[in-house]
């Protein structure tokens, strides 16, 4: 892996990618080994005086990226020019068979399938996902689950940003040995980096990743409180649902749905989510996404850690797979969207 210079966090970080880049991962703050860091506003800020360690910049995903690094640490090789959406062994779609799980999935419900597999059978002992806030409705919140029963209370997408890396640090602290962590294309990048330093202390209780595709995430105030809330007229705790189907559907506790065109949504797009190039979690062991899909979850299985959890579930009858050439559509939509975050 690259080596970086030991520079502070102001003349790494916070001069370079805080004004325009940082999408609020938290990497930084988690790692940082004299606490000078704190996580307000989505963003890190010093609190303390910095010792000049360098390791915020080794963790971060938005300075001086090592993509072809990572790759060879995560899967032993780079991706292949016909790799268009990243490395792979498997590629399949895939719907939960636990009723509980379909009750309040978003999609198929794979992703809380497997997590719920994986802590019943003790593979692992937590894992870090996104909650919702008990104050601000349909608000993401980072959260450590160490039960089956507590990954059906997050079961869902949020569009707005829940900094996960915050959780899968309470499960360090709470000493938790294996734990998974399911987290956006940024988040997945920050948790390799943070591997590859090495961060023992976090880098040898993450027993595998699962990424989730994302084009983008918006900001709470304007999608839920300004456009649901003031233009729609849309108490936020009436909100059961909210998914994207080439546009934004919001279903309603009274089973009405409202339509949100795209084009009006991106108006309250992260600023920090723009210089972003990694739609489908390109370095996590598994990545997951509804992609148009009704009722099943577009299912990239990555790395040899990924594929054993992934076929121990189907073969315990907890995931039913059906090849992704029976869904052209959303293998040709991965494609399209992965290109168009690269820019070309």
């Amino acid at each position: 892996m690259p080596k970086f210079p030991k520079l502070s966090f102001a003349e790494s970080l916070g001069e370079v990618v805080l004004p325009e880049k940082c999408m609020g991962c938290a990497a930084c703050v988690v790692v940082c080994p004299v606490g000078c860091l704190d996580y307000v506003d989505e963003k890190p800020v010093e609190v303390e005086e910095c010792k000049v360690c360098g390791i915020c910049a080794q963790v971060c995903p938005r300075y001086e990226f090592p993509l072809p690094a990572l790759e060879e640490f995560t899967f032993g090789r780079t991706r292949k020019p016909e790799e268009e959406f990243g490395v792979y062994r498997r590629i399949v779609v895939a719907r939960s068979q636990d009723e509980d799980v379909r009750r309040v999935c978003q999609d198929g419900g794979a992703v809380s399938s497997l997590l719920r597999f994986a802590l019943r059978t003790n593979a692992i002992d937590g894992a870090a996902v996104s909650g919702t806030s008990e104050n601000r409705p349909f608000h993401p919140v980072p959260r450590l689950v160490t039960t089956p029963e507590e990954v059906l209370k997050c079961a869902g997408t949020k569009y707005s940003y829940s900094p996960n890396l915050l959780a899968f640090n309470e499960g360090v602290k709470q000493k938790k040995t294996s734990m998974a962590f399911v987290g956006t294309p940024c988040q997945i990048q920050a948790i390799r980096r943070i591997q590859t330093v090495p961060l023992r202390k976090h880098a040898e209780r993450l027993n595998f990743a699962v990424g989730l595709m994302c084009t983008e995430s918006f900001t709470y105030e304007g999608l839920i409180e300004k456009h649901i809330k003031d233009e729609l007229n849309i108490n936020p705790r009436d909100i059961k649902k909210m998914n994207i189907k080439a546009k934004i559907l919001v279903t309603t506790e009274s089973g009405d749905v409202e339509v949100i065109p795209l084009k009006t949504a991106k108006q309250y797009t992260r600023a920090s989510c723009l210089p972003c190039t990694d739609f489908s979690a390109e370095l996590a062991d598994i990545s997951a996404g509804g992609l148009g899909l009704g009722g099943w979850t577009l299912s990239i299985i990555r790395t040899k850690k990924g594929e054993e959890i992934f076929e121990k579930a189907e073969e315990a009858g907890l995931l039913e797979t059906k090849p992704v050439e029976e869904e052209g559509r959303a293998l040709d939509l991965l494609v399209r969207l992965s290109k168009k975050k690269r820019g070309e």
